[in-house]
C-alpha cells in the first residue's frame, strides 16, 4: 500500500479523487488517522451532495462516526490506480533484488519531460507514487510536451 506521506503528498499536488468502491483512505482526525478504510456500498459509501462528496460509515458500530466530508479524507490510491494515471508515459515496473540491506526495490520508469525517469520504492505502489507525483508537479508548473499537458486527473 502507498505511504501515508506520498499519498498526502499527490493529493497536495492537485491528484483528485472520486470515490469508487474499493478504494482505500484514511482520516486526517487525531483519533482515527492510523486506521484505513475501504469504500465499499456495505460499510463506507460516497453520498454526492450539491455542497460536496460525503463519506457515509453504514452501519459503523465501532466508533461513533456517522460521515465525514471528502476533504477529511486522504485516498490511498492503489498500484493499478497509479500505473494508470500515470497513462502513456508508463514504460516499465522491475524487482530489484539484493539492494544495500537486502530488501527488494522496486522500479518505475516513466518518460517525463521527454526522457526516460527511474523512481524507486519499498513496494511497487510507491514507485508508481513516486512516478506520478514527478509528473503532475511538472504538468502543474508547466506543460513541457504533449504527455504532460492536459491532466484532466488533477484539481
Amino acid at each position: 500500500m502507498i505511504s501515508t506521506e506520498l499519498a498526502r503528498a499527490l493529493h497536495d499536488s492537485g491528484l483528485a479523487w472520486h470515490p469508487a468502491s474499493g478504494d482505500a483512505f484514511r482520516i486526517d482526525r487525531p483519533e482515527v488517522d492510523a486506521d484505513v478504510f475501504t469504500v465499499s456500498e456495505m460499510t463506507v459509501e460516497a453520498y454526492e451532495h450539491p455542497t460536496g462528496t460525503i463519506l457515509g460509515f453504514n452501519g459503523t458500530t465501532e466508533w461513533a462516526l456517522d460521515s465525514v466530508d471528502l476533504e477529511d479524507a486522504l485516498w490511498l490510491p492503489r498500484e493499478d490506480q497509479l500505473r494508470e494515471l500515470l497513462r502513456a508515459t508508463f514504460r516499465s515496473l522491475q524487482r530489484d533484488t539484493g539492494t544495500w540491506d537486502g530488501e527488494s526495490v522496486y522500479r518505475v520508469e516513466a518518460v517525463i519531460a521527454g526522457r526516460t525517469v527511474s523512481f524507486t520504492g519499498s513496494d511497487a505502489a510507491d514507485a508508481y507514487g513516486r512516478a506520478l507525483l514527478a509528473l503532475i508537479d511538472l504538468s502543474s508548473a508547466s506543460p513541457i510536451d504533449d504527455q504532460a499537458a492536459d491532466v484532466p486527473w488533477i484539481s
